[in-house]
């Protein structure tokens, strides 16, 4: 017998579990667990250390396994990039979606389910698919409209909370100067959450509003607050309770005109991090933690191995900032403060430091800059996305969508301003 075949027969019984436990039909499975055993036989001469035999293996087979789900996802129409293992189950019938939207889409018309399909699965613009099926651009704009109004009819999970509530937040964002400043940049403590605003700390809460430029108004906001203690794998951390309202047609869950979140926060003496997050959709209550990988990670973490963001703040030399350009070292994870402004805006006046943050909220190709005050309260945060950033999606470079709006050079390229957000901290 070779070592191969003597190691593969003694972790046989661990790799049989792991893939049927992630695939319920027995004769597919049966076809990973063969891919893998033919995979890890091509690749074993590559493994240095026989102790490492059981990763490796796993490891083999959690690849094989996805692209499994991805085949699957290709004869279903899902988007690939969309796909996660939880879209799929197995039924009596096979493989199926646990998705009400799909079952509600099923309901339609072929012509509401095409353009319905083209609009939100393949995200092409209105025009461009004006031009896949040769109609007017009137027309399709109508032919959404009607088909996304036949969707909510059938849709048996009626939207909860659509009645908007009263919010202290304005709906034009007020106008604002930010001054640079002729003293160095201070060090703060922040213990905000990134991109949510609030600190997690039971009895905080917080409003904050989002506003696109160059119209400056309200496109959504949200109200938070910070409820009780939890623990997620061991971990003790805040729950805090996030409800969005008016949300931007890629924020919906659902469709729906309100989303409600719980999240769970740590805050330690060096980081702020999420540990949790939690929706309902499709009627099912979804659960994502620090343990999920990728599919926690893209969404709700920050920093290297998850570790949060940074609640020391002073100046590292990271990112240089001189005017509208900025340079930045090459590093995985780049947070730094880029120089100390006054902000004026809604008749006050605050002396801030700006942290910019290149290329780690929702992905890279967008820079953040976050003004904070001395006591590590956000006054103002401003997007920039780079300038092709979902070309695929748009069709269309920021500058020409946006060709007033400010831009930056970061390393030679161009990222333009897409929208603000501010708190009630400074109402």
């Amino acid at each position: 017998m070779s070592d191969f075949d003597r190691l593969l027969q003694k972790e046989m019984t661990v790799l049989e579990r792991f893939v049927k436990f992630r695939i319920g039909n027995t004769h597919d499975a049966d076809d990973v667990l063969q891919e893998t055993c033919m995979a890890a036989f091509r690749s074993y001469d590559g493994l240095k250390d026989e102790s490492q035999f059981k990763p490796w293996l796993l490891g083999i087979a959690r690849h094989k396994c996805n692209d499994y789900f991805r085949e699957k996802a290709r004869s279903l129409e899902i988007p690939i990039d969309e796909l996660r293992e939880s879209v799929l189950s197995y039924g009596v019938r096979g493989v199926t979606i646990v998705s009400t939207v799909r079952e509600t889409l099923d309901m339609l018309g072929d012509k509401d389910k095409q353009i319905l399909y083209l609009y939100y699965f393949k995200e092409l613009p209105q025009d461009e698919i004006a031009k896949r099926l040769s109609l007017p651009l009137g027309t399709v704009k109508s032919r959404l409209y009607n088909a996304k109004q036949r969707f909510k009819e059938k849709y048996p999970y009626k939207p909860k909370g659509e009645k908007l509530m009263i919010t202290k937040m304005p709906k034009n964002l007020p106008e604002y100067t930010i001054t640079p400043s002729d003293q160095p940049p201070f060090s703060v403590k922040w213990e905000e959450i990134m991109g949510w605003f609030i600190v997690p700390k039971i009895g905080e809460k917080l409003e904050w509003a989002m506003y696109d430029f160059p119209e400056r108004k309200r496109t959504e906001y949200m109200i938070e607050e910070a409820v009780a203690r939890a623990e997620v794998h061991g971990i003790e951390g805040v729950e805090i309770i996030a409800r969005e309202y008016e949300p931007m047609e890629n924020n919906r869950i659902d469709g729906r005109n309100f989303n409600e979140r719980r999240l769970v926060a740590q805050i330690t003496d060096s980081h702020c991090r999420i540990l949790a997050e939690s929706h309902e959709s499709g009627g099912v209550k979804r659960y994502y933690t620090f343990l999920d990988g990728d599919a926690f990670l893209d969404n709700w973490g920050f920093g290297e191995d998850n570790c949060g963001n940074e609640t020391n703040i002073s100046p590292k030399g990271d990112i240089t900032q001189n005017g509208n350009t900025v340079t930045t070292k090459d590093k995985p994870f780049l947070l730094d403060v880029v120089g100390r402004y006054i902000v004026t805006i809604n008749g006050k006046t605050y002396d801030t430091i700006c942290v910019m943050d290149v290329a780690n909220y929702c992905g890279e190709g967008v820079v953040t800059e976050q003004y904070l005050n001395a006591e590590g309260r956000t006054i103002l945060w401003r997007r920039f996305n780079v300038n092709d950033w979902r070309f695929t999606r748009y069709q269309k470079l920021w500058t020409e969508m946006f060709p007033d709006n400010e831009t930056l050079t970061v390393n030679g390229e161009t990222y333009v301003h897409w929208y603000d957000c501010i708190t009630d901290y400074i109402l």
